[in-house]
């Protein structure tokens, strides 16, 4: 399937994010047979066979003294489309994660750009550290969709009108703003998924309080469900335990 050619196409304005798990191999008996090789050695291998439910207290156990690395040996592959700046942090997140991201050298970038939804909490009070968001007025949540609007149309006719000239896709990219959307493939291991949310997404249950962006709080809030099912009784626990990654 080709991409429509992008000068064909008018700029498209979404305030949503999409995450779909593409691949995964990761479930509680994973933990399982890997805690328990310390102390049955190759026996423990049976544990694929058995019901983990019957086991969810040695699951507790990890997660509430921190014996991690049992949470490592799965794995769940996501594709997420969500803007620019949302993966700029998210590749903040290194140890037990692999990324690739579509390349603006490589394809011509399609129009598609972030704009907030009028839920969405605009204001900003306080300080750093000790800072709230609160709803904007009307008037503020105009401005801002009109505003961004117009810049990005502004910054996609530049894009459009050097590849025209023959300027080659990896230096006209650098007019566009990081509202627009791209998508990638994030694989990771419950461990390290478990330190994103703990960082990306406020819960009642969180021992330590969080005070991630909002759209990168989105993306994980889908990719949090997708691994619930998984894993329910690692999910429960890390819930039980304050939402802390062993």
């Amino acid at each position: 399937m080709t991409d429509t050619p992008a000068e064909d196409l008018k700029p498209t304005f979404r305030g949503d994010v999409t995450v779909q798990l593409v691949k995964s191999d990761a479930k509680d008996s994973d933990v399982l047979f890997a805690a328990r090789v310390s102390t049955v050695g190759e026996q423990s291998i049976d544990e694929l066979s058995k019901d983990p439910e019957r086991s969810k207290g040695l699951i507790n156990y990890l997660m509430r003294d921190r014996h991690g690395s049992p949470f490592e040996h799965n794995s769940m592959t996501f594709l997420i489309s969500a803007p620019i700046f949302v993966f700029r942090e998210f590749m903040r997140h290194r140890v037990g994660w692999s990324y690739n991201e579509e390349s603006g050298r490589y394809r011509e970038l399609q129009p598609v750009f972030y704009v907030p939804d009028a839920d969405r909490k605009l204001v900003q009070e306080g300080r750093p550290g000790k800072y709230r968001f609160v709803e904007g007025t009307p008037g503020q949540y105009e401005l801002t969709s009109s505003t961004m609007e117009a810049s990005y149309v502004q910054a996609y006719e530049a894009y459009q009108k050097m590849l025209a000239e023959g300027v080659a896709r990896e230096v006209a990219r650098a007019v566009l703003p990081v509202g627009l959307f791209s998508s990638m493939y994030a694989t990771c291991n419950a461990r390290s998924l478990m330190h994103f949310l703990g960082l990306r997404t406020q819960h009642e249950l969180a021992k330590v309080p969080s005070f991630p962006q909002r759209e990168i709080e989105m993306v994980g809030e889908k990719m949090e469900a997708a691994w619930a099912e998984l894993m329910p009784l690692t999910y429960a626990a890390f819930n039980a335990n304050g939402r802390v990654a062993p």
